[in-house]
């Protein structure tokens, strides 16, 4: 499952990429408002599979979680 989101990734962000262009370069409103929903589509997309990889490459140990910080006691300076 991992494989098939990292090449779906892979493909919409091609997507954002060409259809951005299409998007800057185009000379009719309707061809702009396409390109730019489309673009938009792939961009979220995009997004969402990136942050699937992230989290799914946590939980499996390929990747280490990022540090988080601890409350601190404000007496001691100990952590809670």
């Amino acid at each position: 499952m991992a494989k098939l989101i990292a090449i779906l990734n892979v493909v919409v962000w091609s997507g954002f990429w060409a259809f951005g262009y299409l998007a800057l370069t185009a000379e009719h409103d309707g061809e702009l408002l396409l390109a730019l929903v489309l673009a938009a589509v792939g961009a979220g997309a995009g997004l969402w599979t990136w942050l699937w990889l992230v989290r799914h490459s946590e939980t499996t140990g390929y990747a280490p979680r990022p540090p988080r910080a601890y409350p601190r006691s404000d007496d001691t300076g100990e952590a809670l």
